[in-house]
């Protein structure tokens, strides 16, 4: 097994968290939301983002709006619903437990190679 691969399944597995994230802190444009998943290090093309964004929205999770552009056509940016907000809690709360008991496991790891 190549260490790629699960590295790649483990940001997957945590991408529609962090597109929750990015979203509500405002309207966003899905350009941005790609620029800044890749400045975090969470790897994510076009090619997933929208689909992502569309079953999300299936899902009544969030909304979007089309704002005109000077530049170009219209664009179209994302916002979460309520519905959005609390489904974002109830999954930060799972981050929360989850990231701690995956730190109690290392610390305990990383112990138990101090004493040997």
């Amino acid at each position: 097994m190549k260490v790629e691969n699960a590295q790649v399944q483990m940001r997957k597995g945590i991408l529609e968290f962090c597109i929750l994230h990015v979203i509500s802190r405002g309207e966003v444009y899905a350009s941005d939301m790609l620029d800044e998943l890749t400045s975090a290090r969470i790897m994510v093309v076009e090619g997933t983002l929208y689909p992502l964004l569309t079953r999300l929205k299936n899902a009544g999770l969030l909304d979007y709006k089309w704002v005109e552009s000077s530049s170009g056509p219209p664009r179209k940016y994302y916002v979460l619903t309520d519905e959005g907000k609390q489904f974002l809690d109830a999954m930060q709360e799972t981050w929360l437990d989850l990231a701690a008991s995956v730190q109690m496991i290392i610390k305990k790891t990383e112990a138990t190679a101090d004493t040997n």
